[in-house]
């Protein structure tokens, strides 16, 4: 490593000198070294990090699945163990579960010294004090991302504010569509405002009305098709109408507000949804298989987030490819047809079938996946170096470029442009509610699936059987989660 390299990386491990484990108490010592048991060390106890970088030392990473499976990780490890060889610093793939639970496996020696997850499966494992706080503010990355990402990470001890993570890309519902797959004519009969934007891609109403005429076209064949049941992509309909997870920008776990505004609408429009679906919105079911219904035609349009972007594109170009094209051909075709975008506007009264509703943007949940250090590791120094490194601008544009992230860091989101620049200006103007990262989070998925599963049921209930009748009944099972929710976390625990 050149002198410059080498006193920006000392520079960076000083910062941290104070600063220790979260953890109350150490693990015992296992596949990444451990602390020893019984340390006792603190936030502000002895020092973690040093000036130096350890060497000869073999790190185990956790990565996203769709990372490895495209050869991002591969990528990345190979660039950084060539930059750091002269230290014999090797990052190799953990080889575990991306849903490892550190909390329970780490104190056991089983986990990764660096893991990548989701704002609120990390900080779940600071809240457990099973990860290190970082010196976010010295890392080359820190002023190219936004305060709320980072925000995303931050936790307060004793009146004093640490990151426990450093974001890598935002994650929220993007619609994925086909424009292939759009009718000939769509210029004429669905582009009401003359605006060159089809209908269904503006607003809900416009897609709503789609699917419809779609389906009645070919019984075979449906608009947009998303499983209802997942809590992550349904609750952004509450809020856009004024419902949230927890008060207090989702720190006070006492105030939920699944039920508050008018969040009864956000249902209603997912009541009318599943009503131009089947049965498979109920489960898990389109949430599996839209990868290849998308690619044959079976559906216009679904949900998802971008970093499963390469996953639509490849099944897409395999469609192609088996219909006589070239490889070549196919990509180049799916590239140019297969389009993700933010989410259409939603009608303020709440009525997909209102002719020239007054219209208002769509909020959905979203989060910020990024890297931790854990608090088991040997090898804490080598772990902030590979972080540093897989953050930097070049290899966040290389994520963009291979697996369609919307990169955390704004200079990388701005060249990758696109979809990306726009996820980026929907955080900044927060028509994304990042999910709250508290532990309480934990117990809204259950009560919040169990609502949306029957709300999806009760569409192909006979008209007699139905529970959710109007907004009122909506109203009152929202409040109904609500109160789930609230004894999973103070009464049940």
């Amino acid at each position: 490593m050149k002198r410059k390299k080498m006193a920006l990386v000392m520079a960076i491990m000083f910062c941290v000198g104070q600063l220790a484990g979260c953890g109350d108490t150490a693990g015992t010592s296992g596949n990444t070294g451990g602390r020893e048991s019984g340390a006792n060390e603190t936030l502000t106890g002895s020092s973690v990090f040093t000036r130096e970088l350890e060497q000869d030392v073999t790190i185990q990473v956790l990565e996203n699945d769709t990372a490895i499976s495209k050869g991002y990780f591969e990528e990345l490890i190979k660039a950084f163990n060539e930059k750091y060889a002269e230290y014999g610093i090797t990052a190799v793939d953990a080889n575990m579960d991306q849903y490892l639970d550190l909390a329970n496996d780490g104190p056991y020696g089983y986990g990764p010294d660096v893991l990548y997850q989701a704002n609120d499966i990390i900080m779940q494992y600071a809240t457990g004090k099973h990860i290190y706080p970082l010196p976010v503010e010295e890392l080359e990355c820190y002023d190219s991302i936004l305060e709320a990402a980072w925000n995303a990470y931050k936790t307060e001890v004793d009146g004093i504010t640490y990151y426990c993570g450093v974001p890598v890309n935002v994650q929220a519902p993007m619609l994925y569509y086909r424009t292939d797959l759009l009718p000939e004519d769509w210029e004429t009969t669905w582009d009401d405002n003359g605006n060159q934007i089809p209908d269904m891609i503006e607003n809900w109403n416009g897609m709503y009305a789609f699917s419809v005429a779609r389906h009645e076209a070919d019984s075979s064949q449906y608009g947009y098709m998303k499983s209802l049941y997942d809590v992550y992509f349904s609750s952004g309909f509450l809020f856009s109408y004024g419902g949230y997870v927890f008060g207090s920008d989702n720190t006070d776990p006492s105030d939920i507000g699944f039920s508050k505004g008018e969040a009864e609408k956000g249902a209603w429009v997912l009541q009318q949804l599943a009503g131009v679906m089947n049965e498979e919105c109920i489960d898990d079911t389109i949430t599996t298989n839209a990868y290849s219904k998308l690619a044959d035609g079976t559906y216009f349009a679904t949900v998802s987030t971008p970093d499963v972007y390469s996953t639509f594109l490849d099944e897409l170009s395999a469609e192609y490819e088996g219909e006589g094209m070239s490889t070549a051909e196919a990509e180049e075709k799916a590239k140019e047809n297969l389009v993700m975008t933010t989410l259409p506007q939603l009608p303020e009264s709440g009525d997909l079938t209102e002719e020239d509703p007054e219209l208002i943007d769509s909020k959905t949940m979203g989060g910020v996946n990024g890297y931790a250090i854990s608090a088991y590791t040997k090898y804490p120094n080598a772990c902030l170096a590979f972080i540093e490194f897989a953050t930097s601008y070049k290899m966040m544009v290389t994520r963009s470029e291979m697996l369609g992230i919307a990169p955390a860091r704004e200079d990388a989101a701005e060249t990758a442009g696109g979809t990306s620049a726009l996820l980026y200006e929907n955080l900044e103007n927060e028509n994304i509610k990042l999910m709250p990262s508290i532990q309480e989070v934990s117990q809204i998925w259950t009560p919040g699936q169990t609502f949306f599963t029957d709300l999806a049921k009760d569409v192909f209930r006979a008209e007699n059987e139905r529970k959710y009748t109007d907004l009122a009944s909506l109203k009152t099972g929202l409040e109904e989660v609500e109160q789930q929710i609230y004894d999973a976390i103070f009464t049940l625990k």
